[in-house]
């Protein structure tokens, strides 16, 4: 798919956003926001996680979302036993020939759903490593590229404590969102009910993967200024120094709220990036990866409230 004119590939994400928004909203109600980060992250190359109580229908948004964009899905569901191999595959011997045959696991798609990824132990969530840097993984030394695009939906329960693992910095850096899934409102759950009261048919695709991968590639034509370089900057920089935190936000988080910032100026229908954009996208990228102090936690403060105060504490640079 030749979208090689940035503002011809602007005007195309546009239109992808309202589609998708119509499509999975024929199915899923009331949850539009989570549905436009979700997209915002795929065409930035990213992954996000879902964090919201059970029944908010994050599996379900999950499977309309591939289905619409026309994408491979799978769903693994972590459990306290799942194994690294259950999840990208091992070598087993066949009988009828006694030698050893790869046998790929569900992780060679390119939308996986990590359903409570926090209920396996560290050992299995470190499967998902390699794939989500590197998009590959190595089975028995064989190193085994994944297809594209490929993207790791995962969720976690936030409210349940028992029979859960903490997710390890390390893997959480590598999210390039952490999503909150609420409520809907009063007006979204009557609609919910009208909407299970009568079939649903499964929504079309508006999209494919050649287009989506197209668009993938092309995300970093989107035009940022120097001066909007700085301010990204500044504002990762400004979090290192701040009083509330343990941890501020990694050089990889400047990287992810660049690429986060052109993707939600494309799906805005512009071929450039403002620092709205960068502000839009600041939430999701940093959320889970600033580190409160433990005085800032008991007097209630909260990550949102840091990441508001950094973005009206450092300055817009004019260009």
């Amino acid at each position: 798919m030749d979208l090689s004119d940035t503002k011809e590939l602007a005007s195309r994400v546009g239109e992808l956003r309202d589609q998708v928004l119509s499509a999975v909203g024929e199915v899923v109600v009331g949850l539009e926001p989570v549905t436009l980060q979700l997209l915002t992250a795929l065409l930035a190359g990213g992954h996000a996680l879902l964090e919201g109580v059970p029944g908010t229908a994050k599996t379900t948004l999950c499977r309309t979302f591939s289905q619409v964009l026309g994408i491979d899905y799978q769903r693994v569901q972590f459990t306290p036993d799942l194994l690294p191999t259950d999840v990208v595959g091992t070598q087993i011997l066949d009988r009828q020939t006694s030698e050893f045959v790869l046998r790929k696991g569900p992780i060679f798609c390119q939308l996986m759903l990590a359903d409570e990824l926090n209920r396996a132990p560290a050992r299995t969530q470190s499967a998902l490593l390699e794939a989500m840097q590197e998009q590959q993984v190595t089975i028995e030394g064989n190193t085994l590229p994944l297809p594209r695009p490929f993207m790791v939906m995962a969720t976690q329960n936030p409210i349940e404590q028992e029979g859960v693992y903490r997710l390890p910095e390390a893997q959480l850096d590598r999210f390039l969102f952490r999503i909150e899934v609420g409520y809907p409102s009063r007006n979204h759950e009557v609609d919910m009910l009208d909407l299970h009261s009568r079939a649903v048919a499964s929504p079309a695709a508006v999209s494919n993967t050649e287009e989506v991968t197209a668009i993938q590639d092309q995300i970093d034509s989107v035009y940022g200024s120097r001066e909007l370089q700085e301010y990204i900057i500044d504002l990762i920089r400004r979090s290192r120094e701040h009083r509330d935190l343990v941890l501020g936000g990694s050089p990889r988080a400047a990287i992810y709220l660049m690429k986060a910032a052109r993707a939600h100026a494309l799906l805005r229908g512009l071929p450039y990036l403002t620092h709205e954009d960068i502000q839009s996208v600041a939430l999701p990228v940093l959320a889970h990866r600033l580190i409160l102090q433990p005085e800032a936690e008991m007097e209630g403060r909260q990550v949102s409230d840091i990441v508001k105060e950094l973005i009206q504490a450092v300055p817009v640079l004019k260009s």
